[in-house]
């Protein structure tokens, strides 16, 4: 942020909304550097940004507000969140999946952009327990079948799990977990509702968890495809430690303290739309 006496409250809000975001919570005395303001100035703001429920107030700053942990939001609340970000993860990902493979899609809006993006990859078995996902394929199968525009012949073969169907219209518990548990997949492709040093992979979903479990456990490489929002949230039920993803395919939104955090751990970080000149890790 930049230093500006100018600003308008709406703007200045917004800068601090930002921030917050970004890093996990604000000091006062830091904004009144950053924005060039009072303290007083500060504390309106964000006195105002607290009462439209954006920010939780804390002792000499503000923090998100955090969700209960076992909050679900279906798949239209999420599927208008961080568009562009999701169609840059989704592109580079595509490029991992290699012509002929095996591969797993779980569920999820970013799942549902990549799923998008591997129309034109030849002759894939892709096993989903996402009906989004499924229908993306279904739908192009069925045109190119009718003459119209669609993938190449042969461009995927889609395998359906079973099971009770979750908000985020992903198929788990029981009957998917035996159909998963029976496959071994060259890439899993596996959006998250929560990633941290910490709890790893989480979702709000106890049976989620467990069927995403047996993804992990049947594949040969983990890849997580996850917007740089998903940083830092912590859901109910972990499933998974960051020691058994191989990759982790996020956007440029990432914060600079969170990619020194990566360097540190072990998936590779890869950030999507972005050069590798680009990058200040």
């Amino acid at each position: 942020m930049s230093d500006n006496q100018n600003l308008l409250a709406e703007q200045r809000r917004a800068l601090i909304l930002d921030e917050v975001r970004r890093r996990g919570g604000v000091r006062v005395n830091e904004l009144t550097r950053k924005l060039n303001v009072s303290d007083m100035t500060v504390r309106r703001d964000l006195d105002a940004l607290a009462r439209q429920g954006l920010v939780e107030k804390v002792h000499g700053g503000a923090v998100p507000v955090s969700e209960p942990s076992a909050h679900e939001p279906g798949f239209e609340a999420k599927s208008g969140l961080e568009l562009s970000a999701k169609e840059d993860i989704a592109k580079a990902a595509a490029e991992m999946a290699a012509p002929g493979s095996a591969i797993a899609l779980a569920g999820g809006t970013t799942a549902f952009a990549l799923a998008q993006q591997l129309l034109e990859v030849p002759d894939l078995t892709v096993v989903t327990n996402s009906v989004r996902v499924a229908d993306v394929f279904y739908t192009a199968q069925r045109a190119a079948a009718s003459g119209g525009t669609g993938p190449r012949a042969g461009a995927a073969t889609v395998v359906l799990t079973g099971g009770v169907r979750t908000p985020s219209d992903t198929l788990v518990g029981p009957v998917a977990d035996a159909a998963i548990r029976s496959l071994h997949f060259d890439v899993l492709f596996l959006g998250v509702h929560g990633i941290s040093v910490e709890a790893g992979l989480s979702t709000p979903n106890l049976a989620e968890a467990e069927t995403n479990r047996h993804f992990v456990r049947s594949a040969r490489r983990v890849v997580v495809v996850a917007d740089h929002t998903k940083w830092g949230t912590v859901g109910l039920s972990s499933f998974a430690t960051l020691d058994e993803v191989d990759v982790l395919v996020t956007d440029a939104g990432i914060p600079a303290q969170t990619r020194a955090e990566f360097a540190e751990l072990p998936p590779e970080l890869v950030v999507a739309g972005e050069q590798p000149d680009d990058a200040d890790i």
